[in-house]
Order: structure tokens, then sequence, then C-alpha cells
């Protein structure tokens, strides 16, 4: 593995890292850590790499690392830099031959998320997209019940991610973080709290109930005084099918910390999950009374097994669900290096078409809020 961004005080660059390496199965080798080069070696020498594979921009670490014999090179990149610069690093990747998993959202903007996806497509490499919370044991359960129809019909799908951080520069007090990068519109794009936690609950949707938005109605609002991008968003969904459904996301949520959370009715029950109690997934029915499953427990379905790593009372969370998408990644592209088929189910990792839904979703809210009609059709793409 070799690692753009991520270098020292970088917190999702450590995330990323603990991750990879929790398995025992990838081993971190280069890396371009900063665009500072002084911050880029010293970050090397904080994770004891060789000096010369620690380099001084992504596009020498891109260069050299594909010069290298097959056995030598990094087998992927992990790209853990701002939003503005995911698209010309993954690309850069991809055409010298390597393998790519990136943090989200995937791109800048649409328009370079549909270019990724030919850039994927030609190459035939593998593009694995860190919408961690997919890797949680209990969210596969929740996908496998959808997927069995032991909800019945979907009615309605409630997903937020509420944090409070940011109130305090509500009243220009100085608490919040208003200068964080990602209220920044030339760096985050056109949207701060939609793209960078809305998208998350946005995914969850997708990820375990399998649907996909028609059209919305979205409400996005800067509280922050002098903020350019959204701290809070509410978004009322149709999904095709018939389903119906709210995504909120908001900064300003004042007490909340990390409290994404799903809820998918349907006609035979419904699910709750909470990020912030992981372990548990909540099923619920009109006339009987709620259980709860637990991670680590034999009556699970396989897919929640496999990505479990201690039995049950053990607790799991944030970190080993980034780690299942490392693995599986890696998995893949253990696959393409051997010459493997890929198994007929496929892979459980998002990919470039996560990205390019996810890049559909912050765009057509943003339009969605600015426009007078409200209710606007989500793209095909």
């Amino acid at each position: 593995m070799g690692m753009v961004g991520g270098g020292r005080g970088a917190f999702i660059g450590q995330v990323h890292r603990m991750a990879a390496n929790l398995d025992g199965k990838i081993e971190l080798v280069a890396g371009a850590f900063s665009a500072d080069p002084e911050k880029s070696r010293l970050s090397g020498e904080d994770f004891f790499l060789d000096p010369s594979r620690v380099y001084s921009s992504y596009q020498e670490m891109a260069r050299a690392e594909a010069a290298l014999p097959p056995e030598k090179r990094i087998d992927f990149v992990s790209i853990v830099v701002r939003n503005n610069l995911h698209f010309e690093v993954a690309k850069t990747f991809l055409e010298a031959g390597i393998h790519v998993i990136c943090d989200k959202p995937v791109t800048f903007n649409l328009e370079q998320a549909l270019q990724l996806r030919s850039i994927v497509t030609r190459t035939g490499l593998v593009f694995a997209l860190t919408h961690n919370y997919t890797g949680y044991p209990m969210v596969k359960e929740a996908r496998r019940m959808v997927r069995a129809g032991e909800l019945g019909r979907l009615l309605k799908i409630v997903a937020e991610y509420p944090q409070g951080y940011a109130v305090g520069d509500v009243e220009g007090d100085g608490q919040g973080q208003i200068a964080n990068w990602r209220s920044d519109p030339s760096v985050s794009g056109v949207s701060n709290c939609i793209g960078d936690i809305g998208t998350h609950a946005h995914n969850l949707i997708r990820y375990i109930c399998g649907v996909e938005i028609e059209s919305l109605c979205a409400e996005l609002t800067a509280f922050i005084p002098g903020r350019q991008l959204d701290d809070d968003g509410n978004i009322l969904v149709r999904f095709r099918g018939g389903a119906k459904g709210l995504i909120y996301a908001s900064q300003i949520s004042n007490g909340d910390e990390n409290a994404l959370s799903i809820r998918a009715y349907g006609t035979k029950a419904s699910i709750e999950w909470h990020q912030e109690d992981p372990n548990d997934l909540l099923v619920k029915y009109a006339n009987a009374p709620r259980r709860v499953y637990r991670r680590g427990n034999d009556y699970l379905g396989p897919e929640a097994k496999a990505n479990s790593r201690t039995p049950f009372a053990h607790p799991e969370g944030f970190i080993e669900a980034f780690a299942n998408i490392y693995v599986a990644a890696a998995g893949a592209i253990a696959d393409r290096i051997e010459g493997r088929p890929a198994p007929a189910e496929g892979y459980d990792f998002p990919d470039i078409r996560d990205g390019i839904a996810g890049m559909a979703f912050i765009e057509t809210a943003v339009r969605s809020s600015q426009s007078s009609d409200k209710w606007v059709p989500f793209p095909v793409v």
C-alpha cells in the first residue's frame, strides 16, 4: 500500500492506516504524505518507511512506483487528500496502472466523477471508495434482511446525521470550526454539511435498502455568519418504486456527536440502526415484540459473520468498519494480480458507482435548495 496525504496531524490518514493494518494483510511501504516535501519526509520517518519511497509529490510517487518491477511496486494507493485533489490523484495512479482506494466524496464535482468512471472502466483497475459505515456487520445484516424480503415492501426510509461541533459559531463567539477547509467552496465543492456527512446518510440508504432517488426537495442553510456553504440540511425524498423518505444532516445540532442513524419501514417489519451503538440492530413489528440483533452471534447472516472479528460480547466499531472495506478491496486487488475471476456475487465494497451517486445527490440537493421549484428530478447517471 502507498498513501497520498494523511501525514502528521491528519486524523483521517491515521484512521486509514490503522484500518489497513488491522488484519495484517496490508503493509504501508510508500507515500507522498503532504504537499510540503519536508512534512512528507518527516511523516515517512514517523511510519518507519524506506526514505527512498517517501516522495515530495504524488506525481513523482506515481512515476517512480510504476517504474519498479511488479513485485516491488505498491499494489494500490490510498488517497486521503482534500476533495479538490481526489480526481487528479486518482487519475494519475490509475493511468500509471495502480489500483486505488479513495476517501469520500469521490471527486470535487459530478463531472469529474463521470470522467473518473471512464478511466476506471478503461484501465480495468480496482477502485474502492471508503464509505466506511457500510463496513459495520449489523449494517450488512440490515441489508441482508431487506434483500431477503423480511421487511416486505419498503414504505418510508429516514436517515440522519446530526453533529453539533460547529454550533458555537452561530452566535459568532468563535467556538465552532468556521475555518475548517470543508467550508471553503474552492476546496470542498458546492456543499459542506451535505457533502461531508449528508452523503454518508444517502449512501447508507442505498447500501441497506437498495433504492435510488427519483426526486428530492431540499433546504440547505448556513446558520454560521459569513459561511459560504451549508452547515445544516433537510431533504424530502421520493424513491423510485414508491417509497418516501427524509435525509437530515447538520453540524449545528447542539449536543449531538456523530449520531448517524437509519430507520427503514416496510409492510412486514422495520429496522433501526445507530452508528453510536453499532453492535445492535433493532427490528420492529406491528403485532409482535421488538427484537435486538447483536453483532457476533450465530443467528446472523453470513455477511455479518464474515465481517466480525471477535465473538459476541466484545464490541467492534469505527476502525473495524473501515478495515472491512480495506480487506474486501484488497481481496479484489489480489484476484486481479493473481488472475483469479471475481466471485459470482461480486465484491462487497463501495466503488465508483457509489461515488457518482453521491456526487449526484450533493449537487441535486444544492440545486433544489437554490431553486424556486423545490422538487428536482434526480439525474440518471
